[in-house]
């Protein structure tokens, strides 16, 4: 179960409303979205989350670039909303490096979904990989830990949030009764 919200800070404070992800392709899709919910280029946060899986935070500033965390890149890599997220800057990787050419396939002629990998059978991760990439994704925390800091939410904070994250951070703003309202 996923969930996502945009809290947009105005004059007045936060102010909160769900937000449909299916149409949201990239990650300038989702920051143009975040735009959209703040006509005054005020800071925007795009909160998503899947339960006790990992959550992320995307900033946006004005027409700054997003800013953008994710508590754990492999569960992400897993998720069509996390994938927006994992972009290739975001996993230090070079841009455009897809891995999609025909050095990278796999032509040892196992069948699709079969492995002859002895990780699985004895239990290892098998290694999360991108969607499209074939290169692995770090388990744990990626990207801009830093990114509420300015708000009151610390490096340190963040990194030690599981459970309900989303709640954790509107809480810290003092927005959590705005958030309740698109939950």
């Amino acid at each position: 179960m996923y969930f996502a919200a945009l809290l947009a800070r105005t004059e007045d404070g936060w102010e909160a409303s769900d937000t449909e992800l299916d149409d949201v392709e990239t990650l300038s899709d989702l920051a143009d979205l975040a735009r959209e919910a703040s006509p005054d280029e005020d800071t925007v946060l795009v909160l998503i989350e899947q339960e006790d899986a990992w959550f992320g935070v995307v900033r946006v500033d004005g027409e700054e670039d997003p800013r953008i965390y994710v508590s754990d890149a492999a569960a992400a890599a897993r998720s069509s909303y996390g994938e927006i997220l994992l972009t290739d800057e975001l996993l230090g990787r070079d841009p455009g490096d897809d891995g999609d050419d025909l050095d990278a396939l796999d032509l040892d002629g196992t069948e699709d979904g079969e492995s002859d990998d002895e990780d699985d059978e004895e239990g290892g991760d098998g290694g999360d990989t991108a969607a499209g990439t074939g290169e692995a994704v770090p388990h744990g925390p990626v990207g801009d830990a830093e990114v509420l800091d300015d708000l009151g939410v610390s490096e340190k904070e963040l990194r030690s949030m599981s459970g309900d994250a989303v709640g954790e951070i509107a809480e810290a703003l003092g927005a959590s009764e705005v958030l309740e309202t698109v939950r």
